[in-house]
């Protein structure tokens, strides 16, 4: 039977294990937006989840033809995968959007590139063509992050019947910005983007940038942005003349669901290992991916200008730093995550004591060690220097059992409806940072708290499932 409501993403919402007598079994996801999408389709009849098969397991799966229902996974050939995903989605588009450039040495659009971005541009057919075949008539079809950014334009062309949505997950690079890319590619993926009736963002801001982008690209004039959120556009002869709705959707956290993670019995026995550790010191805490737009390492210098700057603060607080493994394939993450642990243990040789040790690291994935930093902290810092939203600024107050002080960075999409009650801070300024630092730590416990209980009103005003009925209700709307 067709689907009326359909979601196309990289990642679906399970993974499936392959065992060594060859029996296949599903794991489902974790995270909020995996948790809200699959609880939002569960209440649309007949909704499909279509995804890529990311591992040897799931590709077997799809070969067997075992499927779990609402999801339909993609056998993509694993070297056009790597192209498109390694090699463009998150070596080049990644990179652009989020302005990580070493300009002087990078990019270098060759040979090679051509080739992955012609692997990128198969990727994103393969999900054309699969949401083509799947959806209804007239069918609404949620299109997901930079990975898939052509698929709108190519299912237009396919079904032009279609209510298509797409939502980036991350900032969109500013006009000059995305000007690096090479011309044809800059257009072909305005091009794609275009092909949607509604275009979401997590914030003005990037929806701003890319109605830049739409304004500028445009030496034959056959576009205009109108009403600050509209783009009329004919540009391709494959279409009519139409309308692309830019709109910004912030997603929130579910706080009830939060809440309930992070008072699970293996989450209470990290706190309690976390509390023997800090004993009793106040608590500075990060988590994040070892991300390159993170800015772990300038988190890091802030916190040392801290201790040498002011000395009080010696052997009375200690930093919590969850740093996740990320995109271990590709070396500049590798080299940075090894910074991470070289620049902690510098701080820990210059300022540790006997009794005290000033930064406790953790470069591993532990989601429970995690929450329990969560609900441990007395001052959160996220600090990236640019970021799509970034929902550990969100998560934190939501789960903070003492009340925290959020020292937000004006990179973080989280800025937009967080700075009034976070102190806030730029990005690149690792001496104010410092200072930021030293203000939340003094902070009256009264402010902190009214601080913290305003935070965490906002950061669950849009969670995962109203976040996607909103762009639903969107697309009904645009029809």
């Amino acid at each position: 039977m067709a689907s009326q409501v359909l979601v196309a993403a990289n990642r679906g919402p399970l993974s499936y294990a392959l065992a060594a007598d060859g029996t296949l079994s599903a794991r489902r996801g974790g995270g909020g937006l995996v948790s809200g999408l699959s609880t939002a389709l569960a209440e649309q009849p007949n909704a499909l989840w279509i995804c890529a098969a990311l591992s040897d397991a799931d590709r077997e799966a799809v070969r067997r033809g075992v499927a779990e229902p609402g999801v339909r996974m993609l056998d993509i050939d694993p070297t056009m995968y790597d192209d498109a995903y390694n090699g463009i989605a998150n070596s080049v588009l990644w990179f652009t959007h989020h302005h990580l450039y070493d300009i002087p040495r990078e990019p270098v659009f060759d040979a090679g590139f051509r080739r992955r971005w012609e692997s990128y541009e198969r990727y994103n057919q393969a999900f054309a063509e699969a949401l083509a075949e799947e959806a209804g008539q007239g069918a609404q079809v949620l299109v997901q992050d930079y990975h898939l950014a052509l698929v709108p334009g190519l299912l237009r062309v396919l079904r032009p019947d279609l209510r298509i949505a797409h939502f980036t997950h991350t900032p969109w690079a500013a006009p000059g910005y995305l000007s690096v890319l090479p011309d044809t590619v800059r257009e072909t993926l305005l091009w794609g983007m275009l092909g949607a009736d509604v275009l979401g963002f997590h914030t003005e801001a990037w929806a701003a940038e890319f109605l830049g982008s739409a304004r500028l690209d445009d030496p034959w004039g056959r576009s205009e942005v109108r009403g600050g959120s509209v783009v009329e556009h004919h540009r391709y002869a494959v279409w009519p003349t139409r309308t692309t709705h830019v709109r910004a959707y912030p997603l929130g956290v579910d706080g009830d669901e939060l809440r309930a993670l992070a008072h699970r019995p293996e989450v209470n026995a990290k706190l309690a290992e976390l509390r023997a550790e800090v004993d009793g010191l106040r608590t500075i805490v990060r988590v994040d991916r070892t991300e390159l737009s993170k800015n772990i390492l300038r988190g890091l210098l802030a916190y040392r200008e801290l201790l040498t700057a002011r000395p009080q603060w010696r052997g009375r607080v200690v930093h919590l730093a969850s740093a996740y493994p990320s995109r271990q394939d590709l070396k500049v993450y590798r080299d940075y995550t090894q910074s991470v642990r070289d620049l902690a243990a510098e701080i820990n040789a210059e300022f540790g004591t006997e009794d005290w040790q000033p930064v406790l690291v953790s470069v591993k994935d532990d989601f429970e060690r995690s929450l329990a930093a969560y609900r441990l902290a007395d001052v959160a810092l996220v600090n990236p220097v640019r970021d799509g939203m970034n929902l550990v600024a969100k998560e934190i107050p939501v789960v903070s059992e003492a009340g925290c002080v959020l020292v937000l960075s004006t990179g973080a999409g989280a800025y937009e409806e967080l700075r009034q009650d976070a102190l806030t801070v730029n990005p690149y300024d690792v001496t104010a940072t410092a200072d930021a630092l030293h203000a939340a730590l003094s902070m009256p416990m009264g402010e902190r708290a009214e601080r913290t209980k305003r935070l965490a009103a906002a950061a669950t005003a849009l969670p995962p499932t109203a976040w996607f009925d909103a762009q639903l209700s969107a697309l009904t709307a645009t029809t």
